[in-house]
C-alpha cells in the first residue's frame, strides 16, 4: 500500500454578504490580489450554475462569487449568496468545521492597522506571545468586517 503523501493547499471559500465590499477589504486591507472580479452565478444556468447544486442542494438561486489570491498564491473564493444570512454576531467556535483562517505576517501590528482601517476589528487586544520575552511566535485574532475570524501569526522572523 502506497503511503499517502501531503496534499498542497489550494484555496478556501468564503460566504460574505456584500462581495464588493470583501473584495474591497481583502485587496485593500489584506493585500490580496483579484483574480476574477464578482460575476453573478444563477443556479438555472447549467454551464455555471449547474453542478453546484450537487453541493448547495436545489433552490439556491443565484449567487456572486469573487476569486483572489493570497500573496504565496492560495486561491480565495468569496461568495454572497441571495438567501444570506448574517451571524448574530456569536462565535461557535465549538461546532464542526472550520472556524477561522490564518496568515502570517511579519510585522503583527502593521497589519492589524490595514485590517481595523478596511473595516474588520481586533478580538484580541494585542498579540499573544507563545514564548513570553522574546520576540518570536505570536498570534492575534481578528475578524473581517462580516464577521468571519482571521488569526494572524507571526513565526520566529517577526520585526517586534
Amino acid at each position: 500500500m502506497n503511503k499517502p503523501y501531503p496534499r498542497n493547499f489550494s484555496h478556501i471559500g468564503i460566504s460574505v454578504p456584500d462581495l464588493e465590499a470583501a473584495v474591497k477589504f481583502y485587496t485593500q486591507g489584506m493585500g490580496w490580489n483579484l483574480i476574477m472580479a464578482p460575476t453573478d452565478v444563477i443556479e438555472a444556468d447549467t454551464h455555471k450554475g449547474g453542478k453546484r447544486t450537487d453541493v448547495f442542494g436545489s433552490n439556491w438561486g443565484k449567487l456572486r462569487i469573487a476569486h483572489l489570491s493570497t500573496g504565496d498564491g492560495i486561491g480565495v473564493e468569496l461568495f454572497e449568496f441571495s438567501e444570506q444570512v448574517n451571524p448574530n454576531n456569536e462565535f461557535d467556535y465549538w461546532k464542526t468545521g472550520v472556524f477561522h483562517f490564518c496568515v502570517q505576517d511579519a510585522n503583527i501590528e502593521g497589519l492589524v492597522i490595514k485590517i481595523v482601517a478596511a473595516g474588520g476589528k481586533k478580538r484580541m487586544e494585542k498579540p499573544c506571545y507563545y514564548y513570553p520575552g522574546r520576540k518570536s511566535y505570536r498570534m492575534i485574532h481578528m475578524e473581517d468586517p462580516f464577521g468571519n475570524v482571521l488569526e494572524i501569526y507571526c513565526p520566529k522572523f517577526c520585526a517586534n
